[in-house]
């Protein structure tokens, strides 16, 4: 055990996003649902789906107040992947991880896919297929050459967006009341599929839920947002999907005989346009569709290259995705993502229903890990202050509708159950490999010793380059900062590395005034654990000045070691920084 004395140095912070352009690049994901999501609420609902739609406005109000708590609390980047990865283990976050993953590839597909279908409603020789291939190449080119999220181009589709929403409801309710409320009647003279208002209301509320798509997005980006930005922006987006959702389906059942609604699903607002207002209409709404749609496609690009980053910097993804091109850009992240998308496109031939089951699952079980990092919070990391708490009430409905909803998109497509199985297992099998790689090439090298002396000539490599191979891999160290915690916490921090980590090094930092000791019991204790944990090497320094950002920095370039492999205990209401300014560095006690 050594140890030492350290200096820091200070450094700027970058500039946050206001309220508008934080809105912006969230709203842009969410609200472009509402050009595919009516028609769908449609097919299963018939005439009542503004009413699923408006079930939906309600249960994302309830997750208003599950991720404002819970971002709240964490004000990092990563979504339900950084909420599970501070209060449990890795291998749990790293599943909420892959679930993010997929919902981004059918965001990306489905966005695409949707945009081309609006601009064939312009042109009708466009090849959809291709057009979507092309669409999302182009996209992933933008984002190797260094061409992220712009948050002016951002507020410039949003405002776009929705003064066309509106313009098209406005239109759309002249028209009704000059026209009458003869479609109306007749719809709703049908009778329900199923016969049931309930179970019609079930299917449609589960089918609705895409609505919702993009809810998620503010969440990775937060530490980009001034502080107090992140609960306006889930605010914004509640009320955005709350208000056109609804109005928009109730205009169609109130305008378009649902029977047209399926032949016109990929493009019903278009269509609804254009029997409101005429062909400048339907061709604004389409312009519109296509730009918002493709912004979308953007926001998945840059979204998962976030995420994707975060996780191989935490070794849960091979490291080559790091590798980054003379812009910075990490391509290789870009190019496998385009690929993943174009091949969900191609085994479901663009069926936007059977994205929209794969997305729905993926989204809406990210949406129930959301809610069970809200409830581990509670549990672990009370201590943390945070702006607002979601109640227990509020909790048990939300997730509980977000199970429903999970039931009934299976029971809807059993067939997009397995669609999403066959991406989310391979994906599932890389990251956990990667997890225990350290288990797996230990057994390797195993069975080569038992018969690497007969076969020494014909083997590629020995069990030698396999155990150097696994020292490597456990050279990386990880910090804990501690301020003085009994030897309790420190067992609990030494397990927690020990069980989800792949080291054999982990350096204690005790931060001290000039005027303080170094506590003999402390490095006693720590003396103790380190016979108590052989596999690790534990060096204990002390730090001569004040915990904070700087600190981190000094330390984390100074020592080589990334900041999301260091660890602090849950900071108290006295704390004087905020968990975000930290830089990353992760909760364990």
């Amino acid at each position: 055990m050594q140890t030492a004395v350290l200096t820091h140095d200070p450094k700027p912070h970058p500039p946050k996003l206001k309220e508008l352009a934080a809105t912006a690049i969230c709203g842009n994901d969410i609200t472009s649902s509402c050009l595919y999501v009516s028609a769908l609420a449609i097919v299963y609902s018939g005439q009542y789906a503004w009413v699923a739609l408006l079930m939906v406005g309600g249960v994302l109000f309830l997750f208003r107040s599950i991720y404002g708590e819970v971002v709240g609390a964490l004000p990092l980047n990563g979504g339900a992947y950084n909420a599970l990865l501070n209060t449990t283990s890795k291998s749990t976050a790293s599943l909420a991880a892959c679930l993010t993953l997929l919902s981004y590839m059918a965001t990306a597909v489905i966005s695409a896919s949707e945009a081309m279908h609006y601009v064939h409603h312009l042109w009708e020789g466009l090849p959809i297929i291709y057009a979507t291939i092309g669409l999302l190449a182009l996209f992933m080119g933008l984002t190797i050459m260094g061409i992220g999220e712009s948050s002016i181009v951002a507020v410039i589709i949003f405002i776009t967006h929705i003064s066309t929403l509106t313009l098209l409801v406005v239109v759309g309710f002249i028209f009704l009341f000059n026209n009458g409320f003869d479609t109306l009647a007749l719809n709703y003279s049908q009778p329900l599929e199923g016969g049931s208002i309930w179970k019609a209301l079930f299917f449609g509320f589960a089918a609705a839920m895409l609505g919702i798509s993009g809810f998620e997005s503010s969440a990775n980006f937060v530490e980009e947002q001034e502080r107090g930005v992140f609960p306006k922006t889930l605010r914004n987006m509640w009320l955005a999907v709350t208000v056109f959702n609804p109005l928009t389906a109730f205009l169609a059942i109130a305008i378009i005989p649902i029977a047209a609604v399926a032949t016109h699903q990929t493009a019903l607002l278009a269509y609804l346009g254009e029997v409101t207002g005429g062909s400048w209409l339907a061709t604004l709404v389409s312009v519109n569709a296509a730009m918002v749609l493709s912004g979308a496609v953007l926001t998945s690009y840059v979204g998962v290259t976030g995420l994707v980053q975060r996780m191989t910097l935490d070794r849960c993804l091979p490291q080559f995705l790091l590798i980054t091109n003379k812009k910075g850009s990490a391509y290789l992240i870009m190019i496998s993502f385009f690929l993943l998308c174009v091949s969900i496109l191609l085994i479901t031939k663009g069926d936007i229903g059977a994205l929209a089951g794969v997305y729905t699952i993926s989204f809406l079980s990210v949406m129930a890990l959301f809610g069970l990092g809200n409830v581990l919070l509670k549990m672990r990391r009370n201590r943390l202050p945070r702006p607002v708490r979601a109640t227990a009430l509020v909790l048990f409905i939300a997730i509980s509708a977000i199970l429903a909803a999970l039931v009934g998109n299976a029971l809807l497509n059993p067939a997009y159950v397995w669609v999403f199985l066959k991406y989310f297992v391979p994906t599932v099998s890389v990251v956990f490999i990667m997890l225990y790689r350290i288990e797996l090439l230990g057994f390797f090298a195993y069975l080569l010793r038992q018969i690497e002396e007969p076969f020494e000539k014909v083997l590629p490599f020995k069990s030698r380059a396999l155990v150097r191979l696994i020292h490597k891999i456990r050279s990386q160290e990880f910090v804990f900062f501690t301020k003085g915690d009994n030897i309790a916490n420190i067992n609990k921090v030494m397990r927690y590395i020990v069980e989800n980590e792949h080291t054999n090094k982990l350096k204690i930092v005790n931060v001290l005034r000039d005027d303080e000791k170094p506590p003999k019991k402390l490095m006693h204790e720590i003396e103790v654990l380190d016979l108590a944990y052989p596999e690790l090497v534990v060096d204990f320094v002390v730090w001569r000045g004040q915990f904070g950002p700087e600190l981190i920095d000094e330390l984390s370039v100074k020592w080589g070691i990334p900041k999301n492999f260091m660890f602090i205990g849950s900071p108290g209401d006295h704390f004087p920084y905020g968990i975000q300014e930290l830089g990353g560095v992760r909760l364990v006690i």
